[in-house]
């Protein structure tokens, strides 16, 4: 299910046990892995989301990020190097005007993104919004502030991390994060948005075959489709 956004307007301190502190360190050390194997192929890489703030639970994710334009074989080659083996390969547009990006699945809680044309401010910021770690933050142990899907700010304490609804604080929550305000506004248009009409689904999503690249799929796409096209062109 589906976490829904909140607005309660007091600060709640949340303190994590022993098990949560070893499942932290656990999601790390992977994280790690997948960047590792990246960087000795020159491909910069972050994390981003609870792993990076720190609240995590046995449904997180390990969301790897390439933010620069890349070359999709680079990616893939570097992963198999380092025997982490890719399980899917999705090129995913999340509507008409966002832009468009490769998914690399290693298995259901693993994956690595990338962008497969250059992103518009927000989008990278968007990132941000949810809380990014680099390997170094990831090696020092350092946990970074950030937003979660019920638009919960967590920002992190030595003994776990104290929430609070960002609905109504947006300008000083962007001025806490590095970002704009309009990247917090947006992401609290969606995900109120969402949570008032469900989810609408992707603009495409498409599973590429063994045979096929990104970069062959995304120009058979944008020879297809006008709305596809108009995103390459601009930034």
């Amino acid at each position: 299910m589906a976490k829904k956004p909140l607005t309660r307007p007091e600060s709640v301190k949340v303190i994590y046990d022993e098990k949560r502190w070893v499942l932290l360190e656990k999601l790390r050390d992977e994280a790690i892995e997948i960047i590792e194997a990246l960087g000795r192929s020159q491909i910069s890489s972050v994390v981003h989301g609870s792993i990076a703030r720190g609240d995590v639970s046995a449904k997180s994710d390990i969301d790897v990020f390439v933010p620069e334009v890349s070359s999709s074989f680079s990616i893939e080659m570097a992963l198999e190097k380092a025997g982490i083996p890719v399980n899917k390969r999705i090129l995913v547009h999340a509507t008409p005007t966002y832009a468009l990006k490769g998914f690399l699945e290693i298995d259901e809680l693993r994956q690595v993104s990338f962008p497969l044309a250059r992103f518009r401010r927000t989008e990278r910021e968007f990132y941000k919004f949810g809380g990014e770690a680099t390997p170094l933050m990831l090696k020092r142990k350092k946990r970074i502030p950030g937003v979660d899907k019920r638009l919960m700010l967590i920002e992190p304490t030595d003994d776990g991390h104290l929430e609070s609804s960002i609905v109504g604080r947006e300008e000083s929550v962007a001025k806490l994060l590095g970002i704009s305000v309009d990247t917090v506004l947006n992401r609290v248009r969606t995900l109120v948005r969402r949570d008032k009409i469900g989810r609408t689904g992707l603009f495409i999503e498409r599973e590429l075959l063994p045979e096929e690249t990104f970069e062959s799929v995304l120009k058979k796409l944008a020879d297809e489709n006008p709305a596809v096209r108009r995103r390459l062109r601009t930034v």
